[in-house]
């Protein structure tokens, strides 16, 4: 669900390689055809941002030789996002500050290896977000960063969607920022995320060199991302 290769972006002068970053939603439910086209990406690691319960409750369908990293990228559970009934620039604002650690590692685990597939549940939050730091910092165009992250509500399949909206809606009947959390990517969102971090760090990149990536996998990242 929600697989896309983050290949053929605007980056100043270049453009992002094809075939070497790739982000989606869970990989729990491949049918057989699906391992197999996995397994024709050739990937050499994959990064998942879940928790454990998620992990427990929908273990990946992957090729038996790729290696993965998980990197659970909340403090605290999924489900208390709905509890709280929070909106999702507050969890996005969670993410980048209170998971600072994790997000790095993600990065990280970018530069370590290619191709690399990185992802979550949806591939729309935790994905979205840490897909949008890394091509920020790579110097992928503002606009180009926000449309990628915009996308992923047009792909995400219409009936389980409304599916597990529904469940959800039964279980907090207040919410008002249910809609969103499930199904939303509004590039509004991901455009004033991208500007607190500019305002806060100067850049993506100096908010991943505030947080522990060093200067040389900075220069990395943008090396294994970008052809210029």
């Amino acid at each position: 669900m929600n697989l896309r290769d983050v290949g053929g972006l605007r980056a100043g002068g270049g453009i992002t390689r094809e075939r070497t970053l790739y982000r989606s939603g869970t990989l729990a439910h491949l049918a057989d055809d699906g391992v197999a086209a996995l397994s024709r990406l050739s990937l050499r690691r994959v990064v998942d941002l879940r928790d454990a319960a998620e992990v427990d409750a929908n273990p990946s369908r992957l090729p038996a030789a790729v290696p993965v990293e998980r990197v659970p990228l909340f403090l605290g559970s999924v489900t208390s996002f709905f509890a709280e009934d929070i909106g999702l620039e507050e969890m996005y604002r969670r993410i980048v500050d209170d998971s600072s650690d994790a997000v790095v590692r993600a990065v990280r685990a970018v530069v370590v290896d290619q191709p690399v597939l990185v992802h979550c549940t949806v591939g729309k939050d935790r994905t979205g977000v840490t897909v949008a730091v890394a091509l920020s910092a790579a110097g992928v165009d503002r606009d180009e960063v926000v449309a990628d992250y915009a996308r992923t509500a047009a792909l995400l399949p219409v009936e389980r969607t409304r599916a597990v909206i529904d469940w959800l809606r039964a279980q907090h009947p207040g919410s008002t920022n249910l809609e969103q959390l499930v199904a939303g990517s509004p590039a509004d969102v991901m455009e004033r995320l991208l500007g607190r971090i500019d305002a806060e760090y100067g850049s993506a990149r100096d908010y991943l060199l505030a947080h522990g990536l060093s200067d040389d996998e900075v220069v990395e990242l943008g090396r294994v991302l970008v052809a210029r």
